[in-house]
């Protein structure tokens, strides 16, 4: 009886070295003989390695090995180079670079990053650094490769960790109409403006430092954001764009805070046309540094949190708004945070709208002052509450 013939292999080569090991290699699409980058303990590891090649072949999914042989940290750098940034997103990825993915695998190539490095990767940034900034970390990480694959350098973006990228950052608190009016006096009148505007407005940090003596409108009670000037860790302010879109906006403030807005031009404030409406004591642009220590010693004042922002006056805004009636919709206008979808969605939201907020937010905050003032009348020096009506 004749023996069977053995089946011929049609793709690629195996041979047995004198190590015992096994080589593969192939002919690639390109012509070129591919030789495996190691070799295989047993023949059908060599085997399974050539099956890996000939279905990447056949799917069109096939990259020739050297063109992933591009160092993450180069590819990265010029990735960043390559987009049109605002300065502090620019900065920001620039220092997560550094500081969180070039030290531990930009010495890479980019076809050696694989979905279980990036996983280990992931794992060690979290015992050593904050779950925001991993979190920050892996979307940039995950942004580069997605472009490599887009070039066809890789074949699959190896970042695939579902939710890795998502920051759950804890509820930010909010102060009481009482606080504000608090932090406004222990920061001093040249700074009282500012605590109102970035909580009654509400304004970010980076739009009040742009603000101009023509943005202030004392018939109508407010203030126009056209532009920003957020400052780098490097102290050096960057003039520019609002965050987005939506952030030019025309901020109707509370009815009452019209004098302090009239007394702050009067006093503080630039007096050119155009000049800025914040300043500092020495008449130049107010620093985050020189500021920062003003804001603690009045946090620490006024009895709030360590952990109690500036920045956190915004969202005190938003409460006291949403309290006050404003719908989503009227909150995300008058506070100009939005998408460029969700500016689309909330553009409907009029200044007659904004005003009638504005005016509701100053009858909150009066009614509020009036209570805080009652309840002082009625206890006594010692603290005790006196009875009433009797």
């Amino acid at each position: 009886m004749a023996k069977g013939k053995s089946s011929k292999r049609t793709f690629g080569r195996i041979r047995k070295l004198p190590s015992g090991r096994y080589q593969a290699r192939y002919l690639g699409p390109d012509g070129i003989d591919r030789p495996a980058p190691e070799t295989f303990a047993t023949r059908r590891d060599a085997d399974d390695w050539l099956a890996e090649k000939r279905t990447e072949i056949q799917r069109d999914e096939w990259v020739a090995p050297e063109v992933g042989a591009i160092p993450l940290e180069k590819y990265a750098l010029q990735w960043v180079d390559e987009r049109d940034l605002s300065a502090t997103t620019e900065e920001l990825y620039r220092r997560l670079l550094r500081l969180h993915i070039v030290p531990q695998i930009g010495d890479l190539h980019l076809d050696e990053i694989t979905a279980p490095r990036v996983r280990t990767w992931r794992a060690e940034r979290l015992k050593v650094t904050g779950a925001t900034t991993v979190a920050k970390s892996y979307r940039l990480l995950k942004a580069v490769m997605e472009t490599a694959v887009e070039d066809e350098l890789i074949r699959r973006n190896p970042c695939r960790i579902k939710g890795a990228g998502k920051e759950s950052a804890a509820e930010r608190p909010i102060a009481t109409v009482g606080q504000v009016d608090a932090l406004a006096d222990a920061m001093g009148p040249r700074w009282r403006l500012m605590v109102y505007i970035a909580a009654f407005g509400p304004a970010r940090p980076e739009e009040q430092a742009e603000m101009r003596r023509s943005d202030a409108d004392l018939d109508a009670v407010g203030v126009w954001v056209r532009r920003a000037a957020p400052e780098l860790t490097t102290g050096r302010r960057v003039v520019g764009d609002t965050k987005s879109e939506a952030g030019r906006r025309f901020m109707a403030l509370p009815a009452f805070m019209e004098k302090d807005l009239r007394r702050h031009l009067d006093w503080y404030a630039e007096k050119e046309p155009d000049g800025l409406l914040f300043v500092g004591e020495r008449g130049k642009p107010f620093r985050r540094s020189t500021f920062g220590r003003k804001w603690r010693k009045a946090r620490s004042k006024v009895g709030l949190p360590d952990g109690f922002r500036f920045y956190d006056l915004r969202h005190t805004g938003h409460t006291l708004s949403t309290q006050a009636g404003a719908t989503l919709k009227d909150t995300m206008v008058r506070a100009g945070q939005s998408t460029e979808r969700a500016a689309l969605i909330y553009q409907h939201s009029n200044l007659q709208r904004q005003r009638e907020i504005a005016d509701a937010l100053d009858a909150k905050v009066r009614a509020e002052r009036e209570a805080a003032a009652r309840q002082g009348h009625d206890e006594d020096p010692s603290g005790t509450q006196r009875a009433r009506g009797g």
